[in-house]
């Protein structure tokens, strides 16, 4: 075939695919009952205004606890990515942790379609309110894990929350400005031609954790969600903009977590959060030297 020939072919191929190809999105619907927190039943969830049942894990302590964390996971995953540091802090330091399933992911309804950063940063604000009930007068602290920062922070930034703190572990910073020219062309040209077309990260030599064994676990467990979208992954970009947006406007003390080998999130966006953070809040940075993308994790 000569060259202008596959050119044409090549235009006509893509001009079909974009045909009756939109965009998907997920966002929550119109309330139509009063937002639910159900642990007493063996399927414990959270029940959002607009009917979604978001399932949800809770590691207690014996007694009251000395501080509660809403944990928030990241692109992919789901709840269970708490359970070993949940396990920890109920038994060791008296800390409750409730982790739920995100819109979009493990159990939430939607698997492997974006919600939005909006619907997310709701739905999260809703659980805090819930969880806060549940435990009057104790401390409670929103912990976000990569996507789940990049949450946790655009509700802060926004006051949608009423923490007493954020933790950021390997918070999710790679938005657009750091992306590069390329990278931010192709997302945007497949995200208007082909936005439903899944990819993975194979054969990008790039690694959450050195731990094998985990990375093989999550591998199999069927949960966690083995590729995306290409609008599902410009939804991320999205809320890792407002992320980066939020920094300098988070008034509550924030708790950055960062491993040095982290080789999803570079050193650079993260370093430009820590220097962003407004002064005098008690906001603190911790590297691990030896520490990976899944800090939680290993």
């Amino acid at each position: 075939m000569k060259p202008k020939r596959i050119l044409h072919t090549a235009v006509a191929l893509l001009m079909l695919a974009a045909t009756g190809c939109a965009a998907r999105l997920e966002p929550a619907g119109l309330p139509v009952q009063t937002p639910v927190l159900d642990t007493a039943a063996s399927y414990e969830r959270i029940v959002q205004p607009d009917g979604a049942i978001l399932p949800l894990k809770t590691w207690l302590p014996e007694g009251s606890p000395s501080a509660v964390i809403v944990a928030l996971h990241g692109f992919n995953d789901y709840s269970n990515a708490f359970a070993r540091p949940g396990v920890y802090w109920a038994k060791k330091k008296s800390i409750a942790t409730y982790a739920f399933d995100q819109r979009g992911f493990g159990g939430a309804p939607h698997r492997g379609i974006w919600a939005g950063h909006a619907t997310l940063t709701a739905d999260l604000a809703e659980a805090v309110e819930l969880i806060r009930k549940q435990h009057p007068g104790t401390p409670l602290f929103v912990l976000g894990e990569s996507m789940g920062g990049a949450i946790a922070m655009a509700a802060a930034a926004n006051e949608a929350i009423h923490a007493d703190g954020l933790i950021l572990a390997a918070p999710a910073l790679r938005g657009r400005q750091y992306l590069g020219i390329l990278p931010r062309a192709a997302l945007a040209v497949t995200y208007r031609l082909i936005p439903w077309l899944r990819v993975t990260g194979h054969g990008l030599g790039i690694q959450a954790s050195d731990n094998i064994k985990m990375l093989r676990a999550l591998g199999r467990d069927p949960k966690v969600i083995k590729g995306a979208r290409i609008d599902t992954l410009k939804g991320l970009v999205d809320a890792m903009d407002a992320a980066v947006e939020a920094g300098p406007h988070l008034r509550i003390p924030a708790l950055v977590l960062y491993g040095a080998r982290d080789e999803l999130v570079p050193k650079q966006p993260t370093l430009d959060l820590i220097n962003a953070l407004p002064k005098g809040i008690g906001h603190r940075p911790a590297v691990y030297r030896t520490g990976w993308h899944l800090l939680l994790r290993d």
